[in-house]
């Protein structure tokens, strides 16, 4: 005797994978451990490789490999010029304000514009300007942070915190 599966139990099976696919990703915060497995000790910028100030690490994750995460940069001694002071992975694309960015390695600085910041973000390895952000102030009471990046709401956009000031981020699936 020939057994059959019934309609209704096939097409769940076949549309499961399908529902699992569509999913969105769920951003996290990194913990220590996984940003000091992605972060470097020193960080490949222009033709230096300068250390980095691991306790000041923040990222997020998806869970699925991707990280978002950064570092400040120990600029002494080197021509920073006020042109970096922090070191920033992207493994998904995301846009940082209006500047897009790839996976890759990027580095940025800020200076005071007016009543915010304006961050220029540069590619780590060649330097190359990439653009300009402008970070506004957080709310009132909101703990000054030298990097933070916080994980986005449901339906919210993420953070890129330096001390005082903030500007979204949007990254794929939130």
């Amino acid at each position: 005797m020939k057994r059959s599966f019934p309609a209704w139990l096939m097409l769940g099976c076949c549309l499961l994978p399908m529902s699992a696919l569509a999913q969105k990703h769920t951003w996290r915060k990194a913990t220590d451990a996984e940003l000091s497995a992605v972060l470097p000790l020193r960080a490949p910028v222009e033709k230096e490789h300068i250390e980095t100030e691991m306790r000041t690490a923040s990222g997020i994750t998806d869970g699925e490999g991707h990280f978002i995460a950064g570092v400040v940069l120990i600029t002494a001694g080197y021509s920073a010029d006020g042109k970096y002071s922090h070191y920033l992975l992207v493994q998904a694309p995301m846009r940082i304000g209006e500047v897009a960015l790839k996976p890759g390695q990027y580095i940025f600085g800020w200076e005071r514009d007016g009543d915010n910041i304006r961050i220029h973000l540069h590619e780590a390895v060649s330097g190359k300007l990439l653009g300009y952000v402008e970070a506004h102030h957080m709310p009132p009471g909101t703990r000054v942070e030298s990097l933070r990046i916080w994980q986005p709401e449901p339906g919210n956009k993420a953070l890129l915190q330096i001390g005082r000031f903030a500007v979204e981020i949007t990254l794929p699936g939130a």
